[in-house]
């Protein structure tokens, strides 16, 4: 498959992020813990250099929790304060106060000397699309301040955010990348969703998500849709379509609407705990 998607409301969200920057003291950016790397935009670091960072590991309940521990200590590793969080469930949210404490602490003795006292830190809220950033403010402020859906694209301006007295928060829409340079990272973003289904081929998709899981992950899509995994995987898709009872008019098998479901029970747990992406020094 290829992928190739940046649409012009990115190119405008990204101007929106250069001239914002500068309001701000700490650029706190989400990713996916099934694909910790494919899921950050490189352009994120050219612009919050100078800036003090936080990584989010978001969606952890729905990655290996071992990859999540290695992930977490390969950040710190390069620098950035990590967490994993599950914003849907609220989990791993109370320690985010102190992190962003910790990560802004030289901004905050340097108000202190100065006299300026109890003025708040000013985070930039960064990710590509669907990673969960709306989601992940609202449990955060604990209220629906911000627009959430299952769906790339949601958040369309920015928006200030007040925490508290020492915290506002800046939300900004997701944006992806002019081009991928390797299109397996398009592969895995696409199977979390963070391209639009609706450019895709999702039969193809499906085929090479089941591909990964049959290497990787052998045997759970025989426990769950009751197929052979050493047929191919378009018969494995097949399979699903007849497990799962999707057929169109005359009895034929939907392959369509199988592959839709198989990449609906993967983005949604339903399939058990998978990471994509795999730490190079787990064991380091």
């Amino acid at each position: 498959m290829h992928f190739q998607w940046y649409p012009g409301h990115m190119t405008k969200a990204k101007r929106m992020m250069q001239e914002n920057i500068k309001l701000v003291d700490l650029v706190v950016e989400l990713v996916d813990a099934r694909i910790p790397l494919s899921s950050r935009n490189p352009d994120i670091d050219e612009l919050g250099k100078n800036k003090a960072r936080v990584v989010l590991l978001n969606k952890a309940d729905l990655a290996e929790e071992c990859w999540n521990e290695a992930w977490i200590k390969w950040f710190e590793e390069q620098g950035f304060l990590a967490v994993k969080v599950n914003s849907k469930k609220g989990s791993g949210m109370k320690a985010i106060q102190s992190v962003i404490g910790e990560a802004c602490k030289e901004k905050i003795e340097r108000d202190r000397r100065r006299g300026i006292l109890n003025r708040p830190v000013r985070a930039m809220v960064v990710g590509i699309p669907n990673v969960g950033k709306s989601t992940f403010i609202n449990a955060l402020a604990g209220k629906a301040c911000a627009k959430t859906g299952n769906k790339p694209g949601v958040t369309k301006g920015k928006q200030w955010i007040r925490l508290n007295k020492q915290v506002e928060l800046l939300d900004t829409p997701g944006i992806l990348w002019p081009k991928f340079e390797d299109q397996k990272v398009g592969l895995k973003l696409a199977f979390i969703g963070s391209i639009k289904d609706e450019i895709l081929n999702t039969e193809e998709l499906a085929c090479e998500f089941i591909q990964y899981m049959k290497q990787e992950y052998g045997g759970v899509l025989n426990e769950k849709y009751h197929t052979d995994e050493s047929d191919d995987s378009y018969q494995i898709l097949m399979g699903i379509a007849r497990s799962r009872h999707c057929l169109v008019r005359g009895n034929e098998l939907d392959t369509e609407k199988a592959a839709a479901l198989l990449l609906d029970d993967f983005r949604n747990g339903r399939l058990g705990r998978i990471t994509l992406e795999k730490c190079l020094n787990k064991d380091s």
